[in-house]
């Protein structure tokens, strides 16, 4: 089983659901907050690798549901540095085994990277709060 560092929005319950899947999967689980990280370009590239500009988001931030902030329409430069001063922006979790980074929970991508127990049909990314989008996303 892996080790796995798991950035994530410390008390997002979505988060929660995908650290206890990998746990009940047996691994083992060290995770981060990523508003406590101090990022640089290379470090947030390193997960983004391979990736359009546009999922390099959180879709439930505040900022890009508004309209404030449109991936699509960013640069690479300016995306890093939107990410940089605001983590929430961030898709989460970023996950790292090892030297491989990755970003978002696609259950199916992880199973087939390092295993799940289960594989659940749900969308593990989606904000459950209520029915309405998490306060603080």
């Amino acid at each position: 089983m892996a080790t796995i560092t798991f950035y994530e929005k410390t008390g997002c319950a979505g988060n929660a659901r995908q650290k206890k899947l990998l746990a009940e999967s047996g691994h083992e689980v060290l995770a981060r907050d990523l508003r406590h990280k101090a990022w640089t370009n290379l470090a947030l590239l390193e997960f983004f690798i391979g990736l359009p500009v546009t999922q390099w988001f959180n879709p439930a931030a505040p900022a890009i549901k508004s309209g404030e902030i449109v991936p699509g329409e960013l640069d690479e430069p300016t995306a890093l540095a939107l990410l940089r001063d605001n983590p929430l922006l961030i898709r989460r979790p970023l996950l790292q085994v090892g030297e491989e980074r990755r970003v978002g929970f696609d259950a199916t991508a992880i199973d087939a990277w390092i295993g799940l127990a289960d594989v659940p049909d749900e969308n593990l990314e989606a904000c459950r709060h209520g029915g309405e989008p998490c306060p603080t996303s």
